[in-house]
């Protein structure tokens, strides 16, 4: 575990980055395969018919083993898609099998643009998001763009909204004993780490 007091956001945030990506090609396979033995017959996974995930990069916990076991089981399955403009925006656009994909400009891999594949994120049952740290009271983390942040501010206006549910995806190495959050950022339901799960 991280300890983060005497470290600011961006101070805090290499650490971790460097601590995911120092992860080998063998762990980082371990790792995706644990993952999935934690996620893929619990009831929140089962239950969830409209699910969105991401794909990795820069060192993130690989849920893809999830996204192919949730489209085998006829679920729909969902993949973020950064807006061309406005350049904050981010959607969240049905992933099909075997669809082709193209680097954004992040350079990480999504489907090309297409509005009517949309679904927007308060009408999905589960998001399983990256981030670079997590705590155990449902603190995140994340790159430091505010996609997911942007995305989920309705959730402060909505008292009564639960859905969806927010479990966050990442490597134990990942794990900070108190996250400094800021006003914006939203907590998630849980953490689900290759070892095991931290719910809020």
């Amino acid at each position: 575990m991280i300890v983060a007091e005497g470290l600011s956001r961006p101070a805090l945030r290499r650490k971790l980055r460097q601590a995911r990506r120092k992860l080998s090609p063998t762990q980082q396979r371990r790792a995706a395969l644990d993952l999935y033995r934690q996620l893929a017959q619990h009831p929140i996974l089962r239950r969830a018919r409209h699910i969105a995930l991401y794909l990795p990069n820069d060192g993130e916990i690989d849920p893809r083993p999830l996204l192919q076991e949730a489209q085998r089981r006829g679920k729909a399955t969902y993949l973020p898609v950064v807006n061309a403009w406005p350049r904050t925006r981010m959607v969240f656009q049905r992933i099909m099998p075997n669809e082709r994909l193209k680097p954004n400009r992040f350079g990480i891999a999504e489907p090309a643009f297409r509005p009517a594949r949309q679904r927007r994120i308060w009408t999905l049952d589960l998001v399983l998001m990256p981030l670079v740290g997590f705590d155990e009271s449902g603190g995140r983390l994340g790159m430091g763009g505010g996609f997911y942040d942007r995305s989920l501010a309705y959730r402060g206006r909505r008292k009564n909204g639960h859905k969806p549910t927010l479990l966050g995806l990442a490597h134990e190495c990942q794990k900070v004993d108190c996250l400094p959050l800021a006003s914006w950022d939203v907590r998630l339901q849980a953490t689900v780490t290759d070892d095991g799960w931290y719910a809020n």
